[in-house]
């Protein structure tokens, strides 16, 4: 029991030193980025399984910052098209029509791009599959909220938050990265 405890209490001390060495001496590096997915089921609990014509997905690259800044370089350019996301490009499944922003967005798939200026942003649904953006495929550009935060948040976040208000199914669409939180409203057409 001793000789149990004893080893117990050496694996927990040293696997926090451990931990803290250097990546050349330990052989880790920087994670890469991610994917990443916010669903909305758009069926009632009491209702058979949600089919997938029945929901709305993104499905996206999730960017770090490992202590850049937003608007650095080439992470997010302003006055540029940036893919919103990283590697793949942000892709936009819905089996219902939608209003994105107030702009009609048909059932299908899209890929999202985002235009940040100075000025403010704009997310753009774009009908062309894949990472290269034609301005020519765009279904709607939506001006978006923004609001500064008081703490930078490491990996982007997208995510759609349903409301919880009667009648057809609606929310608010949240992507927040760095000290930025970006927002509009979606609802069922």
């Amino acid at each position: 029991m001793v000789r149990a405890c004893l080893v117990f209490a050496i694996t927990v001390v040293a696997t926090p030193l451990a931990a803290q060495q250097p990546a050349a001496t330990t052989g880790l590096a920087a994670a890469p980025s991610t994917r990443a997915s916010a669903i909305v089921n758009l069926a009632t609990p009491r209702e058979a399984p949600v089919a997938d014509s029945a929901r709305i997905r993104i499905d996206y690259g999730q960017p770090h910052l490992r202590g850049r800044k937003l608007h650095s370089g080439n992470l997010v350019p302003l006055d540029s098209v940036w893919r919103l996301g990283a590697n793949e490009a942000t892709e936009l499944e819905t089996g219902v029509d939608l209003l994105i922003g107030g702009q009609p967005v048909p059932k299908g798939k899209y890929t999202l791009h985002a235009l940040p200026t100075a000025a403010g942003w704009k997310l753009i649904v774009n009908k062309n599959p894949g990472n290269e953006y034609k301005a020519e495929q765009d279904l709607v550009r939506i001006d978006l909220r923004k609001r500064m935060l008081a703490s930078p948040t490491e990996s982007l976040s997208i995510s759609l938050i349903p409301s919880t208000a009667t009648g057809k199914p609606a929310g608010e669409l949240r992507i927040v990265w760095g000290d930025v939180e970006l927002s509009t409203t979606w609802s069922m057409r």
